[in-house]
């Protein structure tokens, strides 16, 4: 379909401004005069009245000891398939992080070596475009991963624009958000081995001055396990060798399913919208995927080289 219509595109100042951003040390400011992006309620809870005996260390400006009673919950920011994510203050240090609680199956002999795992690759990391680790503990068989906070999310972000506000994503924006992305995969997949697996709009996290990856160098454990617990049915974002039974058997899966999805990804950024119609069964994705027609992207206010840039990736 080619989008006539095209919408104004969006003026940015990237300059860092002075709001409640990821890496602040400060105690959380209990109004801000800078307006939330789609908010989502953020209820505070009240601490546990029980001891919490699994423990664990965040590496920040100094290394602590701490428990999830050492965390003060400040609401949820986000919720997906895998969990929840919840913006906490480290009460000691005074260090606002995303939270992220994963639901999981594996028995407690697996734990320790998980967090160790989580442990060496995460704090293994000089790349700029990937957030960063603080630490990680299980409460209750949940994993509890905490992380660098940022401003808000890429879906977020891109639904803003191009709803709330009736702009575009200008395409030097884009160009950005693609290289930091590109640039984060490629780091993953040459220093650790890792392929993302999940590549998608909410898991590029974006603040007033970067574009980070988040969700990867989980256990392989981890990922079965929480496989078990989720709900059966269509993941939109997965490439056609995971969702073709006879094409994952004879190829079996590898980093090209992460440059599909970063593809599907630009498409849906570039446009406001997700390109393909919901799907009510794995059977109608099939279809749509394998067997319908490539995707085009041509939108009139992009670049013939911009187009043709993400047009490749369906060829």
């Amino acid at each position: 379909m080619n989008h006539k219509m095209s919408k104004p595109s969006l003026k940015l100042n990237l300059k860092p401004l002075d709001f409640d951003a990821a890496t602040n040390t400060t105690k959380v400011k209990q109004h801000s005069d800078v307006p939330d992006i789609n908010p989502i309620p953020r209820q505070v809870s009240s601490a546990n009245s029980h001891r919490d005996l699994s423990t664990g260390k965040l590496h920040l400006a100094k290394v602590y000891k701490f428990t999830s009673n050492d965390l003060i919950d400040r609401g949820i920011i986000g919720e997906g398939n895998f969990g929840i994510v919840c913006k906490m203050e480290h009460e000691e240090s005074n260090t606002l992080m995303a939270v992220k609680r994963i639901r999981s199956t594996v028995d407690e002999r697996c734990q320790k070596q998980m967090l160790n795992e989580l442990d060496i690759v995460m704090r293994d990391n000089t790349c700029p475009h990937i957030v960063q680790f603080y630490g990680a503990l299980f409460k209750e068989g949940d994993c509890w991963i905490c992380m660098e906070l940022m401003d808000t999310s890429l879906d977020r972000f891109y639904k803003y624009v191009y709803h709330k506000l009736n702009q575009s994503i200008p395409e030097s924006v884009l160009a950005y958000i693609t290289l930091a992305t590109l640039q984060a995969l490629d780091y993953i997949k040459s220093r650790w081995q890792i392929i993302h697996r999940d590549v998608k709009p909410s898991n590029i996290l974006v603040s007033r001055t970067t574009i980070k990856l988040c969700d990867f160098g989980i256990s392989g454990q981890l990922i079965d396990s929480i496989a078990k617990t989720r709900d059966a049915g269509c993941r939109p974002y997965l490439p056609p060798e995971r969702i073709d039974p006879l094409r994952a058997t004879r190829d079996g899966y590898d980093v090209r399913s992460d440059v599909w999805s970063l593809g599907i990804t630009i498409y849906e950024i570039a446009t406001g919208y997700f390109p393909f119609r919901e799907w009510t069964s794995v059977f109608d994705q099939l279809q749509q995927i394998v067997e319908g027609p490539p995707l085009r992207l041509t939108v009139d206010r992009l670049s013939d080289n911009c187009k043709d840039f993400v047009n490749t990736w369906y060829r």
